[in-house]
């Protein structure tokens, strides 16, 4: 049923329930499972004045990008799941889905905060992006679930 499994990380305690999902569901189908870390280009300092110091920023946060694949696919080999990684910088959603499109994704797992209300309009929802406008079916996975 699915081959592709792509699961995007920030390592937030959503992220990591919907990577748990991604494994058991990639074990169960004998999928490969893509593991994705976006640094987002706000967090990059791609949008600062010029005179902010961005080039530390930009690879503390692609080193903590690529440690966060890195670990999320030693925990999926440890379940003897094929996995793939990639890091890459840009606008989260935008990026999620076209490694989703790239990648020809039978399905996308992520985490979601499940914020509501007035905190869901002022702080967007990635995952919500995603739901929205994905060709792949997308699974939605909340911390504790």
């Amino acid at each position: 049923m699915y081959r592709t499994i792509l699961v995007p990380t920030d390592g937030s305690a959503p992220a990591d329930a919907a990577l748990d999902r991604a494994i058991e569901l990639a074990e169960t189908y004998d999928a490969t499972l893509r593991i994705l870390s976006v640094v987002d280009i706000g967090d990059a300092g791609m949008l600062s004045p010029e005179s902010a110091p961005v080039d530390g920023v930009r690879r503390s946060l692609r080193g903590r990008a690529e440690q966060l694949v890195d670990d999320a696919a030693e925990r999926a080999a440890e379940a003897g799941v094929r996995t793939e990684t990639e890091v890459t910088i840009g606008i989260p959603h935008v990026e999620i889905l076209d490694a989703a499109a790239e990648a020809g994704a039978d399905l996308v797992v992520m985490g979601t905060h499940g914020r509501t209300g007035l905190k869901r309009a002022l702080i967007g929802s990635v995952t919500e992006r995603v739901v929205r406008r994905c060709d792949a079916p997308v699974l939605t996975v909340r911390a504790g679930e």
